[in-house]
């Protein structure tokens, strides 16, 4: 039996579930509404303000589905309530974050500045000029956009410039003159 799985996932406080019987999940809370498609293999229930995920058969496609639809569900509720985000931090002399309306502009070494459109969902925020907060409330489209804005200028191994997560360790190498 899954760990993950056999939890319910608790409905806090205005929020509201709904599965209808194609296993469509709709989820609304204070920060938006979350729809979500999930398996026809896995069953959805809603219990005393719990959403109960089982499973009705031990193959193993069921067995892989039974974790990944209870933390999909549980990741929309968390999203409709809190939000996720992802901070980037941008290294290097003369890299610099803007924010021109709802597009974010970045200058990272190249002969023009770098305009991403944010998908839909999602707001970018720039604390500081090295650093940049992707928000909303779909945990996938966050970490996409994230990913998105880190492969302008992937960190690179030498001197660790570039577009790098806050928790992210660059694995450092050693120049030409380290051989001997």
């Amino acid at each position: 039996m899954s760990r993950i799985g056999r939890l319910p996932v608790v409905i806090p406080q205005g929020v509201t579930v709904t599965v209808d019987e194609n296993n469509l999940v709709t989820v609304k809370g204070p920060k938006g509404t979350l729809t979500k498609q999930m398996s026809k293999k896995i069953n959805i229930a809603i219990e005393d303000g719990k959403v109960v995920v089982t499973r009705p058969n031990d193959e193993k496609e069921v067995r892989s589905l039974h974790g990944l639809t209870r933390a999909l569900i549980n990741n929309m509720i968390i999203g409709v309530t809190q939000g996720f985000q992802k901070t980037l931090e941008l290294v290097g002399v003369g890299y610099r974050a803007a924010k021109q309306g709802k597009k974010l502009v970045l200058s990272v070494g190249y002969s023009h500045p770098v305009e991403i459109e944010p998908a839909e969902g999602i707001e970018f925020d720039v604390p500081a000029a090295t650093q940049v907060i992707v928000k909303g409330i779909d945990n996938a489209v966050v970490g996409q956009m994230a990913a998105k804005v880190r492969s302008v200028r992937e960190p690179e191994p030498y001197k660790g410039k570039g577009i790098k997560y806050s928790d992210e360790v660059i694995r450092r190498k050693e120049g030409k003159t380290g051989k001997k």
